[in-house]
């Protein structure tokens, strides 16, 4: 576990309607976490939530230039079906990542699991946006409970 490193899980799927609260309380996490000494943010590039903290890391780079961000890939094919608007956003922040990190090179059962594990493994913070008990996104949060990660829930604030 890393002191400095933080990561993100979410759901894919977010009300229209919440974007800009949900983006505020990212912006405003993310420096508190600054403030309190994190420099490594990981995030395994999914669509929806994931996306977004990754965009807000790299905005938030430009003030603090001493910020990582590490995309941790599941599989080589994570954006197959995806809709082209989904992909050019994945592709514009894996190309401006610190790090881009495929644990697979095909999608297997529990590849995300796997994923979600390493990047919890790797963090002493979970930043997550969970509004239901069950998902990938859940089983993290668990996950990170059970190991004795902190975690801030966006939803809850």
């Amino acid at each position: 576990m890393n002191n400095k490193s933080a990561c993100f899980t979410g759901h894919r799927d977010i009300d229209p309607q919440d974007l800009p609260s949900i983006k505020e309380k990212l912006r405003e996490i993310i420096i508190n976490c600054v403030n309190d000494g994190f420099t490594d943010f990981y995030n395994g590039g999914a669509r929806g939530f994931d996306l977004l903290a990754a965009e807000a890391v790299l905005e938030l780079k430009k003030i603090y230039p001493s910020l990582r961000l590490h995309i941790i890939v599941p599989c080589s094919n994570q954006t197959r079906g995806w809709r082209e608007e989904d992909v050019i956003r994945y592709e514009n922040v894996t190309s401006l990542a610190d790090e881009v990190k495929c644990l697979s090179p095909v999608y297997f059962d529990g590849c995300m699991q796997v994923r979600n594990r390493y990047m919890v493994d790797n963090s002493r913070l979970v930043i997550a946006y969970l509004e239901r008990e069950a998902g990938g996104s859940a089983g993290t949060v668990k996950y990170a409970e059970k190991i004795g990660a902190a975690v801030i829930n966006i939803a809850d604030i």
